[in-house]
């Protein structure tokens, strides 16, 4: 009975630590960031390379 009460009190202690939130908010933080990222320059990458092309032209 007392490891099952040890074993309670470790996962319960486990639920109220507050780092492994942090950690998980900043890790989802960071996956909306890159998909922000990766939308962004997915839509942008044609004008980016016409824009680089004509810059290309004008220095030759």
């Amino acid at each position: 009975m007392k490891q099952v009460l040890k074993i309670f009190n470790f996962f319960a202690s486990l639920r109220n630590r507050e780092e492994g939130q942090t950690m998980a908010e900043y890790g989802v933080v960071l996956a909306v960031i890159t998909i922000a990222v990766f939308a962004a320059l997915t839509l942008l990458s044609g004008n980016i390379s016409d824009a680089l092309t004509r810059v290309a032209g004008y220095i030759t």
